[in-house]
């Protein structure tokens, strides 16, 4: 005579779980990964959000961006837009930098270190010395 045990069903071989046996979650849609940042000269964090189409800007031509402006802690500080001749020092070391190689209708980050900024000096009231300045920007034409 058998025993209970033998015919139990713990003792019965079990076949792996099939794809359909997953959990649903796999089936939907994540949100896309940011997109990858690189760091540049000085230490510049640079991050493109969108690439933009056509040729890309390079030093000497007169760019019009787009930019948003906000300290470490999130405040804002300035935005609007500009132009100036990209490479030419009329604006902050980190812009002539992170402007570089953008594609009109480009949208790019920049975390700019205060030696690609203001420094030690600051630019008071607004920005405080040895600040750290991130900037949403556009490229809305070069010429």
């Amino acid at each position: 005579a058998g025993t209970i045990a033998a015919k139990s069903p713990a003792t019965k071989p079990t076949a792996p779980p099939t794809a359909a046996a997953k959990p649903a979650a796999s089936l939907t849609p994540q949100p896309a990964p940011a997109p990858a940042s690189r760091t540049l000269a000085g230490g510049l964090k640079v991050q493109d959000v969108r690439t933009g189409k056509g040729a890309a800007v390079t030093r000497g031509k007169r760019v019009n961006v787009r930019y948003f402006g906000t300290l470490t802690n999130g405040k804002r500080f300035d935005d609007g837009t500009i132009t100036f001749r990209l490479g030419g020092g009329e604006v902050i070391k980190g812009w002539d930098i992170g402007v570089d190689g953008m594609r009109v209708g480009g949208k790019r980050k920049l975390n700019i270190p205060p030696g690609l900024a203001y420094g030690k000096r600051g630019s008071p009231p607004v920005i405080p010395p040895n600040a750290t300045l991130n900037f949403d920007v556009e490229l809305l034409n070069f010429r």
